[in-house]
């Protein structure tokens, strides 16, 4: 191989570490996923591949360089976010590359943490390590968008998850389970999505009508179940409800009015459930207050289940970044728009997907922030 740099191996290895940044979500927070790949462009080889650990440490390109050893010096790392330059319970990525002896970095995107903002790819210029910017920024934007809106505007990324019916209905449970609305694949599918977040949200007629799980109950992704949160003015739910009894096991977070009935939120915690005392406008919980509780408890990507309420309430305040639509059967693209102004009302978005799913139909929708996330 050429041992000048290729824009097609840069592409190339950028796409193996946005892979690993992947495999991440849900399970870092409150650090970002971030991927790391060392490569050598002279022979083709790769080195070493990594990931931000889980709780969010080790960094991906500390445990890249770890893994490569002294293999990575004179080797180009690729890194989805800008390695960071301050230090905080481990010292910088930056010196860790230079001191590593890497003589290339390729960055998608920088961090627009004000803790970094630049100084990384500085750090490194300075250390004379040619830093490339914008390979596989696109995607790189959308996988650190928990992060960035966290820091730009003190909220987490917000996906609404919605199943209904062949004709955009939605099921009301007995009380005691769940009435499923599409096939067993794409409600394993669900389950798969819950581990890409770090909380899934819902209101409380949906305990009440549900009495959902709210887990990843998958071979091994039991793990990765998210924190479920619960939305309650009136605290109206039952103690004995299944996310409340199971609270020790996968954390609860009850967030309510800080004048909320004292016995029953008494008796909700008492199983293990953690109240959040939140801002009430009006008689309505204060979404803006919720987001605040959110990003301080280190939450950067949020699942909102519903229900019909709790989805209207995000679309209104242009909380939504994203949709995932499960719907029973093959609808045309133009039945899954019309169910989604049914429930949600006018929306901004841009559909990125549309996949069978088993029996059923699935798309993802997002809000794009700019031109190059069309790419």
């Amino acid at each position: 191989m050429s041992s000048f740099p290729s824009r097609a191996f840069d592409d190339e290895m950028m796409e193996i570490a946005l892979r690993m940044a992947e495999r991440g979500l849900g399970a870092t927070a409150p650090n970002p996923s971030v991927g790391a790949v060392i490569a050598d462009e002279a022979t083709g080889e790769l080195i070493s591949r990594a990931r931000t650990a889980d709780k969010g440490r080790p960094h991906a390109e500390t445990t890249a360089i770890a893994t490569a050893g002294e293999r990575a010096r004179g080797a180009t790392i690729y890194v989805t976010l800008e390695p960071c330059s301050h230090y905080g319970q481990t010292g910088p990525c930056a010196d860790a590359i230079v001191t590593a002896g890497l003589k290339r970095a390729v960055v998608a995107i920088e961090d627009p943490d004000p803790r970094v903002a630049g100084r990384g790819l500085d750090r490194l210029r300075q250390a004379g390590i040619e830093v490339v910017r914008g390979v596989g920024a696109s995607r790189a934007r959308w996988l650190t968008r928990g992060h960035v809106v966290r820091i730009t505007e003190r909220r987490p990324l917000v996906t609404l998850k919605l199943a209904v019916d062949e004709k955009g209905d939605i099921a009301r449970g007995s009380g005691t389970a769940p009435v499923w609305v599409t096939g067993e694949r794409a409600r394993a599918h669900g389950m798969l999505l819950r581990s890409e977040f770090d909380a899934i949200l819902v209101g409380s007629a949906t305990v009440r009508d549900d009495d959902p799980e709210l887990t990843c109950r998958l071979p091994g992704l039991i793990g990765r179940s998210p924190v479920r949160i619960v939305l309650s003015r009136s605290l109206d739910l039952s103690p004995r409800a299944k996310l409340f009894q199971s609270a020790a096991k996968v954390p609860v977070w009850l967030m309510t009015a800080g004048d909320a009935d004292s016995g029953r939120k008494s008796a909700i915690a008492a199983g293990g459930t953690d109240i959040v005392d939140v801002g009430v406008v009006g008689n309505t919980l204060w979404l803006p207050s919720i987001m605040e509780a959110l990003v301080a408890r280190g939450i950067t990507r949020l699942l909102v289940e519903g229900g019909p309420a709790i989805w209207r309430s995000f679309a209104a305040a242009s909380l939504v970044d994203e949709i995932v639509l499960y719907m029973a059967g093959n609808p045309t693209d133009l039945d899954a728009q019309n169910t989604l102004s049914r429930w949600l009302g006018p929306l901004g978005m841009t559909a990125v997907e549309r996949r069978t799913i088993g029996t059923d139909t699935m798309w993802r929708l997002r809000r794009l922030a700019d031109k190059a996330d069309k790419a």
